[in-house]
């Protein structure tokens, strides 16, 4: 299914606020609180524990506040251990749902279904990421890089910042000879898997390492979690590194502008974020929402590396008293509501096309 280019990133309303009196409940059944349309939450109480990618930690720490405030009784727990970490929590039985920057791989998903009685592991995208270049040198402004001279600089085949594919990125403009650090997640990460999959499809002649949760270049500094990543680039100078867009904002890191399908050099906005996510498509079947977004995309001023996070979670078989608040919850994320509140958190809301899929899925869970 091929989205609408619309430009809906723009468009999401706050929805009106909603009654905080009207969300308590003495059990687990869900009591809509008022609201318009999408935006009204279904409270239930209880706990759920989820865990999973560092990447929309900020983004679950927002909808977990709201739905905490609007339904009292109910306690939602993430823990942001890493997109690898929480799938394997998942199938450990430990995670009601698991937050992952990439799908289930094909050996994963028997394992997960297995943990869904009557029922499948499905991919539901809640998050859309745009992942930052972003970068610490001493008098550089403005960086870009075209795709190519990215892979030369994370494989390690370009070792200074005034090394000639830089310039030629970079007509004009003076550049220190300091050496490059780059700076890695050193855990298993959808982020890492996303961006050596975006160096893979736009450079393969620069970049031979694969795709993969785990890094495989050599060299590079290590870092864990996405704040590990940015506070690593926030200290050393002459640093380099891939990041969440909301932890480069949060941490004040310049970013520089990448080149995309079209030939331009396209800056990191919720816009030019939206226009590669409005192309993506939906791969899975039914309720399972996998999504694949062409990183070598065409379209005019499209920022090309962008992530969808997902929630993993049983579409059949979740524990009787854990389902209303799952569905609260995740339905809570996938309103108008939930996915406006991201924008100022340095996240792009899903393209209403997707989002409505969401939330009649979410609807489905039983």
């Amino acid at each position: 299914m091929k989205l609408q280019r619309h430009g809906t990133i723009a468009c999401l309303a706050l929805a009106t606020a909603l009654a905080v009196s009207a969300c308590g409940s003495d059990n687990n059944e869900p009591t809509e609180v008022a609201g318009s349309g999408s935006a009204a939450a279904d409270c239930a109480t209880g706990t759920i524990n989820a865990q999973g990618s560092s990447a929309q930690k900020n983004a679950v720490d927002e909808w977990r506040k709201a739905y905490q405030q609007k339904c009292s009784g109910s306690t939602i727990n993430y823990e942001p251990s890493g997109s690898g970490a929480g799938i394997q929590a998942f199938l450990a039985g430990t995670a009601d749902f698991a937050g992952s920057d990439s799908a289930l791989k094909e050996d994963e998903q028997p394992k997960a279904d297995a943990k869904c009685p009557d029922g499948k592991a499905i991919h539901l995208p809640m998050v859309i990421g745009p992942v930052a270049v972003a970068y610490n040198v001493s008098g550089l402004d403005n960086l870009q890089l075209k795709p190519a001279t990215l892979a030369k600089i994370f494989a390690g085949t370009v070792k200074k910042w005034d090394d000639a594919a830089i310039k030629a990125d970079n007509p004009g403009v003076t550049l220190p000879s300091t050496t490059i650090q780059t700076v890695h997640r050193s855990d298993e990460s959808g982020t890492t898997d996303n961006f050596t999959d975006f160096l893979g499809k736009t450079a393969a002649a620069d970049w031979t390492f694969g795709k993969g949760k785990a890094w495989k270049a050599p060299g590079g500094t290590g870092a864990a979690k996405s704040d590990g990543v940015a506070s690593a680039i926030k200290q050393a100078d002459g640093s380099i590194g891939y990041v969440e867009w909301s932890y480069a904002e949060n941490s004040a890191l310049k970013m520089a502008k990448i080149g995309n399908g079209a030939g331009e050099f396209a800056e990191l906005t919720a816009e030019s974020a939206g226009k590669t996510i409005a192309g993506a498509e939906v791969t899975g079947q039914g309720n399972d929402l996998k999504m694949s977004i062409d990183f070598n995309t065409k379209e005019a001023g499209a920022y090309p590396i962008v992530l969808v996070t997902y929630e993993i979670v049983c579409d059949k078989g979740l524990a009787a008293d854990k389902l209303a608040l799952v569905k609260g919850f995740l339905g809570h994320a996938a309103s108008t509501e939930g996915q406006a509140a991201l924008t100022e958190l340095g996240y792009a809301p899903l393209p209403e096309a997707v989002r409505t899929k969401v939330e009649a899925a979410v609807k489905a869970l039983a």
